[in-house]
């Protein structure tokens, strides 16, 4: 089961969720709470790694957007979804390049949200469409491409990333193991200079890849 987590400070929000979420067979879902701070001492009780992360932006105390780099230091293999109302382009450029790997926003039908957890626990990114559209319009191409030096496999692996592919289903497109198609991803890291697949896809709307 994917062991997921809900800091969201608004109990109309927070209840109809966790409620939906503990119900399903795919997820465990122990901690729901209002705050950062009460999220970080709950996971240090939790008996199930939290493997997946809802989380809001505008949230009492710690924000949101500044609680990713934090809770990524805590739990470095976390998966973090921005839930939130905010669609601005600062906002969410800001949780990609903290390392959140989803961003959706509220209205987001449950059971869309049920599937983005899904894909971002197997190594997908996910984002609402009006996210994916101001995300494009964010970035503007530079006048030249900067040379990444990336095999045409790489690039092909970089393709279906910005897709929003886990690991596991380029591994099936491409025909290889999944640890072969992690050991490119860490390749193209390197080469990159970024950490993670988020980043991977902000250089490519970026175009610099």
């Amino acid at each position: 089961m994917i062991s997921v987590a809900i800091v969201e400070d608004l109990e109309d929000i927070r209840n109809p969720l966790f409620e939906f979420i503990s119900t399903r067979e795919e997820f465990i879902c122990n901690i729901a709470v209002e705050s950062v701070e009460d999220f970080l001492k709950a996971a240090d009780k939790n008996d199930f790694p939290v493997d997946v992360i809802l989380l809001d932006i505008g949230l009492p105390g710690i924000s949101g957007l500044n609680a990713i780099k934090l809770i990524k230091e805590k739990l470095p293999d976390v998966n973090i979804i921005m839930l939130t109302v905010f669609d601005d382009s600062d906002k969410i450029f800001g949780a990609i390049q903290a390392g959140a790997v989803g961003y959706l926003m509220k209205n987001t039908p449950l059971e869309k949200i049920k599937q983005a957890i899904i894909d971002t626990y197997n190594g997908g990114t996910t984002l609402s469409p009006e996210v994916a559209r101001k995300l494009l319009n964010f970035f503007e191409k530079p006048k030249s491409k900067i040379e990444s030096q990336l095999t045409e496999k790489e690039k092909q692996i970089v393709a279906c990333m910005v897709d929003g592919q886990s690991f596991k289903m380029i591994a099936a497109n491409l025909g290889n193991t999944l640890e072969t198609i992690k050991s490119h991803a860490k390749n193209i890291y390197r080469k990159l200079h970024v950490n993670s697949k988020a980043e991977v896809i902000a250089k490519s709307f970026r175009g610099e890849i």
